[in-house]
């Protein structure tokens, strides 16, 4: 049996947002003993992430390897139609990617002592995320 669940969020502007007490509840709600909670953004300028949830240096670290990777307004780039970090965080988003699966137990998240889930957003001003936890 599958139990689904829309959350929505919103975020500041690029950058991370741990979502993983919300997924945890989402699980929760379901009743869920043994199987997986599929977590999906449903935009193409964000992601979800499990990264390390001790140091925020990691994240701020990952930031600079996608600026890198991805920054805003490279000339090579046609799609700008809504500003400089459109293509960037499209691009962004192909590199971290639209979901995360977990294994659950006894209704609980197994994820591991160090890791957290994160709504990571790409682009620069603040947006409403709509995120889906499918628990199976």
């Amino acid at each position: 049996m599958a139990h689904q669940t829309i959350l929505e969020f919103s975020t500041r502007g690029r950058g991370t947002r741990d979502i993983t007490l919300d997924v945890a509840q989402a699980v929760a709600d379901a009743g869920a003993g043994a199987g997986l909670a599929h977590v999906f953004v449903q935009h193409t300028s964000c992601s979800l992430i499990i990264t390390e949830n001790a140091d925020a240096d990691v994240r701020r670290d990952l930031d600079t390897i996608l600026a890198r990777l991805a920054p805003d307004g490279d000339p090579a780039y046609h799609h700008d139609a809504e500003g400089p970090d459109d293509m960037a965080a499209h691009v962004r988003n192909m590199l971290t990617g639209s979901s995360v699966t977990v294994p659950v137990d006894a209704g609980r998240l197994l994820l591991g002592t160090w890791q957290g889930i994160y709504l990571y957003e790409h682009r620069t001003t603040p947006h409403r995320r709509r995120v889906v936890v499918t628990v199976l």
